[in-house]
């Protein structure tokens, strides 16, 4: 397994995969083909390679939708999601003739009464096996996990939308298989006052007791010591909006990357290109490093490949890529590791160079505005004093609607003059439904005479804190996750969906994530980590890079406790403005941000 798949949630769909799809099928000796819809493709891509698939008697991956070549002497597994897309794809492959030997269909999730019925009517004598394994989620990182829906967002928050409870049940579901396959029966909590996450909590402990009650080889059937809370982007609409200046944030926030893919040059002109990922060592060390950490670290970079060299010589202090390459040619036995250093140098000398050309003007006025003080704690008494800077600078106009949405945002709303000349300053009065439609998240942009129903919530005091100017604000989810694990969330802000154990009385006496004996804790190792209880927290709406962040650093604060984030999709700042625009238009209408240099 890849390094970065060693532990986690990757580690455990991995395990669990071969527990159920690969063990059933381990029992005949004969080599089989693996038949992947688009979903499961990228499920087993996050945390499997094709090595390991080979090694459990997989000789070939094909792609269910695409047009195959019989092959009659082998048995094929069928890997999918049980929609009728893939139901009619399956029987397409046995109808008029079969083409493979026979069939051994796993889905993802519940198959639909309609969707089996048809296909067991046209393929039942082709189908030796027929099981429901409980994975619809990806397990992107060891703790972030994602239910790849990236169409859910306009679905739910889209005024009128025709599809906001089918939406809502699907990703229901889905929350309800990450349970299963860590093999909890969490307390389900909610934030008050959020429609959506009352109702997604409501569905999701139905299911979850549900699940439980016709799962005959569950030996949980009582709830586990582990908490699933459910918040929606309302929650906190800083954090996504901000320049986060830690390494993963910044980089896809700056840089325009794709499928985790980077592409950088190198001294000869040409292009290459580099998967930012867990199986990669460097990255996992660096990937939630302040910039100025990661830049810190490039010299030592630069001394560790140096030192390979049989002729060491004095450097200067700088070093270009194509100087990285010639020495990488002269240690081919450190050829990956070396490369994984390249990468990173690059990137960072990247991000540095678009922080200082832009990014630095904008983060002390963005940490004013979010945190509501300056860097020495002096309160912001007039926000628009500090915006204003940002809009007669000469910044990309995405910049500056991030900026005014800071603005709006640290005042809970603004008039509608004040909101019409900020629209008119930033000469987005035919795009203005990058800020207006917020509201159907329901975040106030306009202030109304009484706020008392919109209250920012309470912010645990992190002054004795050492952070860097530029980076005072903490996203609110963290405050949630280290409030939840203390237990000191207020029943009156997060009540529950049902009746929970009475360790989960809100006592603060009672220490919410106790260590059984069964689950005696070892270690701090990432797989230790997992010997205390789990806190499970699910963002409605999308989650950003630094609140995934958050869980691990909670996590490592707290050894005994694994928090857990995931979400409809990953957030970046560009794409939630780009998302938030669409709410409000139809179809036909776009406008594209432009992109930095």
């Amino acid at each position: 397994m890849a390094a970065g798949a060693e532990y986690g949630l990757k580690k455990i769909v991995w395990q669990r995969i071969k527990d159920t799809l690969i063990a059933d099928c381990r029992k005949s000796e004969v080599w089989k083909i693996l038949i992947l819809d688009r979903f499961t493709t990228r499920l087993l891509s996050s945390c499997c390679k094709m090595s390991n698939l080979m090694s459990e008697g997989i000789t070939i991956v094909e792609d269910l939708h695409k047009n195959r070549e019989p092959v009659l002497e082998m048995k094929a597994i069928y890997f999918m999601r049980p929609t009728a897309e893939c139901i009619d794809a399956f029987i397409n492959d046995f109808k008029p003739k079969p083409k493979y030997k026979a069939a051994y269909v796993f889905f993802t999730d519940y198959c639909p009464d309609d969707l089996f019925d048809k296909m067991k009517k046209n393929c039942a004598k082709h189908i030796k096996v027929c099981k429901e394994i409980n994975i619809s989620f990806l397990p992107l990182e060891a703790q972030v996990f994602i239910c790849e829906n990236t169409e859910a967002f306009k679905s739910i928050y889209t005024p009128s939308s025709q599809d906001r409870d089918q939406t809502l049940e699907t990703i229901a579901n889905q929350i309800v298989t990450l349970c299963a396959t860590l093999e909890e029966y969490p307390g389900v909590r909610y934030k008050k006052d959020s429609a959506l996450g009352s109702k997604l909590a409501e569905l999701v402990d139905n299911k979850l007791a549900q699940h439980y009650e016709l799962d005959d080889n569950s030996k949980k059937k009582d709830k586990t010591p582990a908490q699933l809370l459910i918040v929606d982007r309302a929650l906190d609409p800083v954090s996504p909006i901000l320049h986060e200046l830690t390494y993963q944030a910044m980089a896809y926030d700056l840089i325009p990357i794709k499928d985790n893919t980077y592409e950088y040059k190198v001294k000869d002109g040409s292009k290459k290109e580099a998967l930012l990922n867990e199986e990669d060592e460097l990255w996992v060390k660096l990937r939630h490093m302040h910039i100025a950490e990661v830049t810190e670290q490039i010299p030592k970079l630069v001394k560790e490949i140096s030192a390979g060299r049989e002729e060491k010589k004095q450097a200067d202090g700088k070093i270009t890529i194509g100087g990285l390459s010639q020495l990488m040619k002269k240690m081919p036995g450190f050829r990956k590791q070396m490369t994984q250093k390249t990468v990173h140098i690059s990137l960072a000398e990247d991000l540095m160079n678009h922080y200082q050309k832009n990014v630095e003007k904008l983060c002390k006025a963005e940490q004013d505005l979010a945190v509501g003080a300056d860097a020495e704690g002096q309160k912001v008494k007039d926000p628009m004093r500090t915006l204003l800077p940002v809009l007669l600078h000469p910044h990309d106009t995405t910049d500056k609607i991030r900026a005014v949405l800071l603005y709006i945002f640290s005042l809970n709303g603004t008039t509608a003059e004040n909101l019409n000349k900020l629209i008119q300053h930033v000469k987005i009065e035919d795009e203005s439904g990058y800020i207006l439609n917020w509201k159907h998240l329901g975040v106030p942009i306009l202030s109304t005479p009484s706020m008392f129903s919109f209250r920012k919530p309470s912010r645990r005091d992190r002054s004795d804190k050492e952070t860097y100017n530029v980076s005072r604000w903490t996203p609110v989810i963290k405050d949630i996750m280290e409030d939840a694990v203390e237990n000191k969330l207020e029943v009156k802000d997060w009540p529950y969906q049902s009746e929970c154990p009475s360790v989960w009385n809100g006592s603060r006496a009672v220490s919410l994530f106790p260590v059984s004996a069964r689950q005696k804790h070892k270690g701090s190792s990432p797989d230790d980590l997992r010997s205390g209880s789990r806190l499970i927290i699910f963002v409605l709406g999308g989650v950003c890079y630094s609140e995934m962040r958050c869980a691990y650093e909670v996590t490592h604060a707290n050894k005994s406790c694994e928090v857990i984030i995931g979400s409809t999709h990953i957030l970046t700042p560009r794409g939630l403005l780009e998302d938030i625009y669409k709410l409000g238009k139809q179809p036909m209408e776009s406008f594209n941000i432009e992109e930095k240099p």
